[in-house]
């Protein structure tokens, strides 16, 4: 069975592109994140926080900061805790997030909120919440 050279060439180029993109999935490294919010709502909320992110050994401090809007009063301190995965450097979770979250609150509560940034990092948290807010229903 005779493949012409132009086939061949282009199979070795399709396989070679496609390692590469496995190649570089299996070399993203992951990280720990640690970090407080505390927010306070009349309305319009903003909420801000510091923590740690630690990835190969080494501590980075981090800064949180958002603003919301909703029928919501009062304010909160959350705990936050997990994992930042699809990272090559430390400097890859800098940035925006867009994040989806859930959860309830029995006691002092419990939640789970996904992120990803605009680099491919995702963080998966969870977090332990000190309740003082009010949302009427």
């Amino acid at each position: 069975m005779n493949i012409s050279s132009g086939f061949r060439k282009i199979a070795v180029a399709a396989i070679a592109t496609a390692g590469i993109g496995f190649a570089s999935a299996a070399h993203a490294d992951s990280g720990t994140i640690r970090f407080a919010v505390y927010k306070a709502a009349f309305f319009v909320g903003g909420s801000g926080g510091k923590g740690t992110f630690t990835f190969h050994g080494k501590s980075y401090p981090i800064s949180i900061g958002a603003v919301s809007g909703g029928l919501a009063f009062g304010v909160s301190k959350t705990y936050f805790r997990g994992t930042v995965r699809h990272i090559r450097r430390a400097r890859d979770v800098t940035g925006v997030y867009g994040a989806a979250g859930g959860g309830g609150t029995i006691g002092k509560g419990a939640q789970v909120i996904l992120m990803t940034n605009d680099k491919g990092a995702h963080s998966n948290c969870q977090a332990s919440r000190s309740v003082c807010r009010s949302t009427p229903t």
